[in-house]
């Protein structure tokens, strides 16, 4: 099933220390609204079924992703909003926008939540905005950034505290988050598949990652292509028919790290997308997989 993060605008209110979206230079771009609308319109025609607007801070424009989801819903296409939940410093506020969200046709709210977002937040917003998606029906959860440190802790218990629906989402290593200690990591020997949600910037440029794949700039691996170039579908194909990006969703990254020859050793210390970096953002190595997929050389399991 076709899915995507579309980034309508990379405008925050916040400046989370940890954003994988932004890196120090205060860039900001935002979509044109019927260039957005036509683009929804060839992603149905396309077969997409799902749509997470992502980037900045979608719900900074209101109203812009109001006609947007109405649109995707007309067209039968699941949505997702990830929020910060700003707009919801009282449970009154939070109402008003959750309510004209459903009216509108949304399926999900994606809540962030981490010690970052919550420098320039205060904690109640969350527990307002879920407690108005359970009064009106929408569905929610929280994603709790964590980079599972004992500062986490407490923000863990408040979530606890307020019986909210919550996640653990790993920190990623990039965008402000570069430059963090990663500090010692505990874990399996594990596959690392990754499903890839293709990802759409306001500039119309197309990832075949939503992740951390937008700053892989010494290889730009994951980018696809632009939509004044492209169709949606053409794009989907480039990333659907690939067969290195095949095999990240197949046999996982783990695997390719081994036949790139990284040690035992090597791999555990890497979370999912800082071995990704480390594989695919490096050109020779990137090369040396790329020639390795174009020859089948898919065996490599036990």
């Amino acid at each position: 099933m076709r899915t995507i993060a579309f980034g309508y605008s990379t405008q925050c209110n916040l400046r989370c220390g940890h954003c994988v979206a932004k890196g120090e230079i205060p860039d900001t771009s935002t979509m044109d609204l019927g260039r957005a609308r036509e683009i929804i319109h060839e992603m149905a025609a396309s077969k997409v079924k799902g749509i997470s607007f992502t980037a900045g801070e979608p719900l900074i424009f209101l109203n812009e992703i109001n006609e947007l989801v109405r649109l995707c819903h007309d067209l039968g296409i699941y949505t997702r909003i990830v929020t910060n939940s700003f707009w919801a410093p009282t449970r009154e506020r939070a109402d008003t926008v959750v309510k004209a969200l459903k009216k509108n046709g949304l399926c999900q709210l994606r809540l962030s939540y981490s010690r970052w977002h919550q420098q320039g937040l205060p904690p109640r917003n969350v527990v307002n905005a879920a407690e108005s998606c359970q009064t009106y029906g929408v569905d929610y959860f929280v994603s709790f950034v964590t980079d599972f440190s004992e500062q986490d802790d407490p923000h863990e218990a408040f979530l606890r505290a307020n019986a909210l629906r919550f996640f653990p989402e790993p920190l990623i290593y990039s965008g402000r988050a570069a430059s963090f200690d990663h500090g010692p990591l505990c874990t399996d020997f594990q596959a690392n598949c990754c499903a890839m949600n293709p990802y759409l910037t306001p500039e119309l440029d197309m990832y075949a990652c939503c992740d951390a794949g937008s700053h892989f700039t010494d290889t730009q691996v994951f980018f696809l292509g632009n939509l004044a170039d492209n169709s949606v579908d053409g794009l989907f194909k480039a990333s659907e028919t690939n067969r290195l990006f095949h095999l990240i969703r197949t046999a996982g990254i783990t695997r390719l790290a081994l036949f790139a020859g990284f040690t035992s050793r090597q791999i555990i210390r890497y979370r999912k997308c800082d071995l990704c970096r480390e594989l695919f953002n490096d050109p020779a190595t990137l090369k040396r997989l790329q020639q390795a997929a174009s020859e089948n050389v898919n065996h490599w399991s036990r």
